[in-house]
């Protein structure tokens, strides 16, 4: 079992802006953990993590891959985050090249089917429309939680990206609740963008039942699936 990244480098001042490594996190590690196999088969060229705040989920791939040959891209709308991020790339010896952007905007036409590994734990909290669109705006802790209706307007938008961004055998991990609607976000991804799912884990914490979802593309090599 590996361990959590090292972040001692961070203080409680750091995550009055930057989310704090919590339940969805650990079970996103787990989750890439249980794919270890899958991952370090792959052999990426390019891994990367969308909204990285404390850089945690992209240092701990970082060592799942050990010392293969990769470029490891984070992107925050936070700039505190995209701070944390380069410090604890750094604290862990893992070389992470944060991007202050929101989602992928600046990076997506350049990345056209270049991701191997693309990762999202989204803000994922039901919130008004109105709450999800000001906590953006506000480009700070807000941000990493306040996921407007059904928690999904803020995925939705990186949604769209998706296909386009993953290489063809790239790997996208997302983080999801219940609430979010699951079922619908497989089935939109397979019949718009030919991308098929699998639940990697699932946990509940709290009030929360967490979800892991690997999506990929429909002809990729079907031994990396476990459940369609």
């Amino acid at each position: 079992m590996l361990p959590t990244p090292d972040l001692s480098h961070l203080t409680q001042k750091d995550y009055e802006h930057v989310y704090e490594p919590a339940e969805d996190t650990f079970i996103l590690l787990d989750a890439l953990e249980k794919d270890a196999g899958v991952l370090q088969e792959l052999k990426p060229r390019l891994c990367l993590e969308v909204g990285s705040g404390s850089g945690c989920v992209s240092a701990f791939l970082g060592k799942i891959l050990g010392k293969a040959d990769a470029l490891y891209l984070c992107t925050d709308i936070n700039l505190h985050a995209t701070q944390s991020t380069l410090k604890t790339g750094e604290q862990n010896d893992v070389p992470l090249n944060p991007v202050l952007a929101s989602l992928t905007r600046p990076l997506t036409a350049r990345l056209h089917h270049a991701v191997d590994i693309l990762i999202f734990n989204p803000p994922y909290v039901p919130t008004t429309t109105i709450e999800a669109v000001g906590a953006q705006a506000g480009r700070d802790i807000q941000g990493s939680w306040a996921g407007g209706n059904d928690g999904m307007q803020v995925t939705n938008e990186l949604l769209e990206s998706v296909e386009s961004l993953l290489s063809p055998q790239g790997l996208f991990y997302l983080v999801a609740v219940k609430q979010n609607n699951i079922p619908k976000i497989s089935h939109h991804m397979l019949e718009r963008y030919g991308l098929i799912s699998e639940v990697v884990l699932q946990r509940r914490a709290g009030r929360e039942h967490l979800h892991i979802l690997k999506f990929m593309h429909l002809w990729h090599d079907s031994h990396l699936l476990r459940v369609v």
